[in-house]
């Protein structure tokens, strides 16, 4: 138990990094605006995130209970029908975040001198929302599976790309939050 569970707690710990990434470089190498709206970004997103999350952990555990069962046809039917279900949600989240970003903002009472730059960076994230459903479901189905390493493999790769293309595109590209934005939606697209 202690052998599959390690994984996941590091790939939870892991998660984290692409928002901690964005904040330490962003902060550094742009300002304290700009930290401050990768910063207001960061609660959105965890709960965005948590939704897929909280689908893809209840879907890997229906795939657990078939696998474990050895019924193979409703495994597949269940494989199915998550992604169908988990991708017209996720579709949905990031289709409404776009078009309600104005709104989500004012909801959440960003303050006027960072609304451009959070603005900016979270039109951008959201379109890696659906990156993030793919690895999440993919990863829940491998764990339901029985093996917790890969999804960590894939994460761990992906946090060190995010890393990387931060620093290549806020540093010498000088594209500002928007590149600490790109960074991270191409590293979850990697890891997707």
């Amino acid at each position: 138990m202690v052998t599959f569970a390690i994984p996941m707690i590091i790939g939870n710990i892991f998660q984290q990094f692409y928002n901690v990434a964005d904040s330490i470089i962003v902060g550094k190498f742009i300002g304290p605006d700009a930290l401050a709206a990768v910063g207001s970004s960061f609660t959105l997103m965890v709960f965005l995130t948590s939704i897929i999350l909280g689908l893809c952990m209840g879907s890997g555990a229906v795939f657990s209970y078939f696998y474990g069962a050895e019924e193979i046809n409703k495994l597949k039917n269940s494989f199915f029908a998550s992604f169908v279900f988990i991708g017209i949600v996720s579709l949905l989240l990031q289709v409404g975040a776009i078009a309600f970003i104005d709104e989500i903002l004012n909801l959440i009472r960003i303050p006027e001198e960072i609304l451009s730059d959070t603005k900016s960076y979270m039109e951008v994230i959201f379109y890696g929302i659906i990156f993030t459903s793919i690895y999440n479901y993919f990863a829940s189905i491998t764990r339901s599976l029985g093996n917790s390493t890969t999804p960590l493999i894939f994460l761990i790769i992906s946090t060190i790309i995010n890393i990387v293309l931060d620093i290549i595109f806020v540093v010498p590209m000088g594209m500002g939050i928007v590149g600490a934005a790109y960074a991270t939606i191409i590293a979850q697209a990697v890891s997707a």
